[in-house]
């Protein structure tokens, strides 16, 4: 039996949820008590039920649609989209006023970017396919250096396979 495929490095290298920070959290959950008060006139069990509801909803939505971040199989996955490990330069990690700098002024409108408020960390991966419009990818996480190395790791087994 012969088939003709190339396989990928098989495994997860990487991965982090980007999911909301605590203040986020507790502001989404003040939500239910807001809505609480919305029933109290018209009975106060259904204003803890709609209360509870309310509050638990928000904060189970908040982290559920909150992207992931992902390496494995020879890709980087980052929120919907995803782009082989090999395609991707060298990564420039920035935390403090230098990923400020490159969430902000620094951000090309071209790039793919998966950035979450309240993450300090920016991982900026060079596009190296002169194919491709977008020039890089800029990615928020918690630990940007991990995520670099994952990506270089893989992007290594990569190599070796060929």
């Amino acid at each position: 039996m012969s088939s003709t495929h190339v396989e990928t490095p098989v495994g997860l290298r990487y991965r982090e949820r980007l999911s909301p920070s605590l203040w986020v959290l507790v502001a989404a959950a003040v939500c239910g008590p807001m809505a609480a008060l919305v029933f109290s006139p018209i009975d106060t069990t259904l204003a803890l039920v709609v209360g509870a509801l309310v509050g638990v909803g928000i904060v189970a939505l908040l982290v559920a649609g909150s992207p992931t971040l992902e390496v494995r199989d020879g890709m980087l996955r980052a929120g919907r989209a995803r782009i082989p490990v090999d395609l991707l330069g060298d990564p420039v990690i920035s935390t403090g006023d230098d990923a400020r700098t490159a969430r902000g002024p620094e951000l090309d409108p071209r790039a793919w970017h998966v950035i979450r408020g309240g993450i300090d960390g920016v991982a900026v991966f060079p596009v190296v396919d002169p194919d491709d419009p977008t020039p890089v990818w800029v990615v928020s996480s918690r630990t940007p250096d991990r995520l670099a190395a994952a990506v270089r790791r893989a992007r290594e087994a990569v190599q070796e396979q060929r």
